[in-house]
């Protein structure tokens, strides 16, 4: 349960970065910068943060350890998830960006088979490849529905090529951000805590978001004072809190693919979010009658997959 309440709370910090990147790319703002300037803010917030928590030399040792794995996970888990974040917002609203981002549920299942599992046997510790989760996976399947509802009315009031350039780099974000995740968990097997691993994927990723900024200054030039100040609530919001808490909540359930899909279902929650803080940040209108009906199968398989995921795992404790 407190892993659930953990992943709901970074579900309400996440859905700052659909708000506030749509609200710099209708101000004008280039996604590159966007996207750079969130990480860039990043480093001095979570390095004050672990530096007070007495933890900074413990993850620059962990890191001497395996720089490559480091700098390739990061890139994935940050680099090729947040970059194809802020251009899809360059053509859709935040809420659905933020509902089609939930596909990330269906993604995280289907990398299962990547991943050993541990538990306890009569011969000790075994590791075992992990499972897709079928049964879960079946009720994802609803949340898929509502986002192909949504997207269906989009796709009615511009061109095609326009919600490609929306649904495509979500897709890859949507198996980004979870493979890095995980694969950092396994490199750091559970020496440092959540801040610790944040922040050094923060700094592993710099030198992509370094060739974005400079990408971005050779096609926009430098970004407005408005942009600055958005891009630094994003890292403190979404960047800090959400991640954080997000990476709390996926540790506390390490190991165990039924309730790491169920935490992960929780980010479901940032479409609700996106919504409210849209209309009451942006004056945006609210959604159609069509778009939140797909919100609404976006939530219901949120419940049902966390559901599902949660009772097969209770019957499996009682089988024992």
């Amino acid at each position: 349960m407190k892993a659930i309440i953990l992943g709901v709370c970074s579900a309400f910090f996440f859905a700052f970065t659909f708000v506030l990147n749509r609200a710099m790319e209708m101000d004008g703002g280039s996604w590159l910068w966007s996207a750079s300037l969130r990480y860039f803010f990043m480093v001095p917030l979570l390095v004050a943060i672990v530096a007070f928590r007495g933890n900074l030399r413990p993850l620059l040792a962990e890191m001497k350890k395996a720089p490559g794995q480091w700098l390739l996970w990061s890139f994935v888990g940050f680099g090729l998830f947040y970059a194809p974040l802020c251009f899809a917002a360059a053509y859709g609203p935040g809420w659905l960006i933020a509902g089609t981002w939930q596909i990330t549920i269906i993604s995280g299942s289907l990398l299962a088979p990547l991943f050993y599992v541990a538990y306890q046997s009569g011969n000790g510790m075994v590791r075992v490849r992990g499972k897709i989760p079928y049964r879960g996976l079946m009720m994802s399947t609803i949340i898929l529905l509502g986002v192909a509802v949504m997207q269906w009315e989009h796709a009615s009031s511009i061109s095609w090529r326009e919600t490609l350039l929306v649904v495509l780099p979500l897709i890859l974000a949507s198996f980004a951000y979870p493979l890095g995740n995980r694969k950092m968990m396994d490199v750091c097997e559970n020496r440092l805590d959540a801040y610790q691993r944040v922040l050094g994927m923060t700094i592993a990723s710099l030198p992509f978001w370094l060739i974005l900024s400079l990408a971005g200054l050779a096609s926009a030039g430098l970004p407005s004072s408005g942009q600055v100040i958005q891009s630094g609530l994003v890292a403190l919001f979404s960047g800090v809190f959400a991640t954080v808490l997000f990476f709390a909540a996926t540790d506390l359930v390490r190991g165990n693919m039924q309730k790491l899909g169920a935490v992960e279902a929780t980010q479901s929650l940032e479409v609700l979010f996106a919504v409210a803080g849209e209309v009451v940040l942006l004056s945006s209108p609210l959604p159609s009658g069509v778009s939140l009906t797909g919100m609404a199968l976006v939530i219901a398989g949120m419940v049902l997959h966390s559901y599902v995921t949660s009772n097969k795992v209770i019957l499996k404790r009682k089988a024992a």
